[in-house]
């Protein structure tokens, strides 16, 4: 019997099409380069862990691993596209709290579950919040003055966001639960528009992430109030976090998660997560993430999916409190 024969027999009549599909189509990962999407212009947070972990993760695995920028709809776009590809761990994404929770609960008729519509490989990390002020514009320097501010001022004041359903838009209205006031908000493109409407005074606060605000702080052009971190920051040591301020409701992480198409074979999900947190761990990774604001958390899969649904359900509560709507 020859070589063909032999493996005619092995296999069952008819050879490789006797497999089932499954075992037909999966292969040997990576087989070919594995693509991160990142669903926001370059040098935002997704693009930003993206691009740190793709260097150690490229050299563990002995293949290109390369980074696209696919914006559109605060996450929307790039879901929708990852949501319908192969889940054969070549195509990634890392998405911010923005796209894999909050407009969850913003918008009731989005084009993907952010819950049930991928494989969760890990929550990647978290970065807190800060509240900062124009010091030309607020005279308040703690919580309690900021607070008494805006009751004095009411229908006078106002704080930026980059966006309906962002972030830091569902942590301001949080604030303004908590604490009894009501500046207006005024929704902006991106953060950078938003920090140009605050220095120049055409709003007075702002809410975004540390990583962002840092340098401005430490320059002396922003004011920062309070952190939402639960301890302080090594990077704004003198900054007070919320809980200190008396407002122990106001812990907020803004994070990124990494999540691949739904469908992903266990054991295949066991590999990539592997080299995912590997990347994350890396020591250079959490150099660079730790020094822009950025804790690794590198979770298990089974973490993440816990953490994305409580937090879709504590941010569905504030949109709703707040009557945010999507844009």
């Amino acid at each position: 019997m020859d070589r063909r024969e032999a493996l005619k027999g092995l296999l069952g009549f008819g050879g490789l099409a006797t497999l089932p599909p499954s075992a037909r189509a999966q292969e040997a990962w990576p087989s070919r380069p594995v693509t991160i999407i990142a669903p926001f212009v370059p040098g935002g947070s997704s693009d930003l862990i993206a691009r740190a972990i793709s260097g150690p993760m490229q050299r563990a695995i002995g293949k290109p691993v390369l980074v696209e920028n696919r914006p559109g709809a605060n996450g929307e776009v790039a879901a929708r596209a990852v949501n319908r590809s192969a889940p054969d761990g070549h195509i990634l994404m890392i998405g911010s709290i923005g796209t894999w929770s909050i407009n969850t609960a913003l918008r009731p008729n989005l084009g993907y579950d952010a819950e049930r519509g991928f494989t969760h490989v890990t929550l990647a990390a978290t970065t807190p919040n800060v509240l900062v002020v124009n010091p030309e514009r607020v005279p308040a320097r703690d919580v309690t003055g900021l607070v008494a501010w805006l009751k004095e001022n009411r229908g006078r004041t106002s704080y930026g966001t980059s966006g309906v359903g962002s972030s830091d838009q569902v942590t301001m209205e949080l604030f303004k639960q908590v604490t009894g006031t009501d500046p207006t908000h005024v929704p902006y493109p991106g953060g950078g528009a938003a920090l140009t409407d605050l220095f120049a005074g055409n709003v007075q606060m702002m809410v975004t992430n540390l990583s962002i605000l840092t340098p401005h702080i430490q320059s002396g052009r922003l004011r920062a109030i309070f952190i939402t971190s639960r301890e302080r920051s090594p990077l704004l040591p003198d900054v007070a976090t919320a809980t200190e301020a008396g407002i122990p409701d106001l812990v907020v992480s803004s994070w990124q998660g990494v999540m691949a198409p739904p469908g992903m074979a266990p054991s295949l999900l066991r590999q990539v997560h592997a080299e995912i947190a590997k990347a994350l761990r890396d020591e250079a990774t959490v150099q660079r993430l730790d020094q822009i604001g950025f804790q690794v958390v590198a979770s298990t899969p089974e973490e993440f999916a816990t953490f994305q649904a409580d937090e879709i359900t504590r941010w569905r509560r504030v949109i709703q409190a707040a009557g945010i709507t999507p844009e």
